[in-house]
């Protein structure tokens, strides 16, 4: 099922952050059809989260041109960021433990009401009610998250979740009003190989529904467009992403190295 619009093409020409730290990445270009799967690969700290901060208008770009669904940046970020969402950003946006599969959506389907044209009053009708449950459904499909395969179905709460089911629910509760553009972070992290394919696998998904897909990680499939953000790197790569290849070399002196320094270029440069 169709849960996006139409996706966002992507055109940047070296674009680039610098804080008070130095540059956060710089250089980087990419040039993205609407529904793209966009690789983003590069070493630790080498700036992998603020690109996809910067293209989904929560942190300012500095240096270069860059254009999202046809929006510039840094011109009208907050345009950018009403259309696009980010998913399982540490620090950014962040399940919280505590809370349930289902609490978690529902918050996120309530927060989307006043972009939906539907009444935010309080009781809702029964118009209101069956949109919301709508909408939850697609989310959670478009994600392939069952809540029946949950421990406790949708009242499982988030830190019984297995990592692959904990990353569907990020993506699901950001796909859920429709974004042009999906910035997703650390795909791989801690997953074992077979589910980091099935993580770029529901990502391919995505954008083959026509949503356009920004995801850091490795092993993208073949028709990923490659993304390096690693300083020895070219920036962007018009060839099949090689699951498997090698790791990315270390970043060199100049640019930050720490997650601590890339939080601080994101809180100095503009936070959505």
């Amino acid at each position: 099922m169709n849960t996006t619009r139409q996706g966002a093409a992507v055109d940047a020409r070296g674009i680039g952050v610098e804080g008070p730290r130095g540059w956060a990445f710089q250089g980087i270009d990419i040039s993205a059809e609407p529904g793209t799967l966009i690789a983003v690969q590069g070493s630790s700290g080498s700036g992998r989260t603020c690109l996809l901060l910067a293209l989904t208008g929560r942190m300012r770009i500095t240096a270069g041109t860059a254009t999202v669904a046809g929006l510039p940046l840094p011109q009208r970020m907050g345009t950018v960021r009403s259309r696009t969402a980010i998913a399982h950003v540490p620090g950014v946006v962040d399940l919280e433990p505590a809370l349930t599969v289902g609490e978690h959506l529902k918050e996120q389907a309530l927060l989307g009401h006043r972009f939906q044209g539907l009444s935010s009053s309080l009781p809702w009708g029964k118009r209101q009610k069956e949109a919301t449950r709508a909408r939850v459904d697609a989310a959670l499909a478009a994600v392939r998250l069952d809540p029946d395969a949950l421990p406790k179905g949708l009242r499982t709460a988030v830190r019984d979740l297995e990592r692959i089911e904990a990353l569907r629910l990020s993506v699901a509760l950001g796909v859920m009003h429709g974004p042009r553009l999906l910035a997703v972070d650390d795909v791989d992290l801690k997953l074992s190989e077979a589910e980091r394919a099935e993580a770029w696998q529901m990502l391919r998904d995505l954008a083959h529904e026509g949503i356009t897909v920004v995801a850091a990680g490795s092993g993208a499939p073949a028709d990923a467009l490659i993304v390096r953000t690693s300083p020895t790197d070219t920036a962007v790569r018009t060839t099949p992403a090689e699951t498997g290849a090698a790791a990315p070399t270390p970043v060199q002196d100049g640019s930050p190295t720490t997650e601590e320094e890339a939080a601080h270029a994101f809180a100095e440069t503009g936070r959505a």
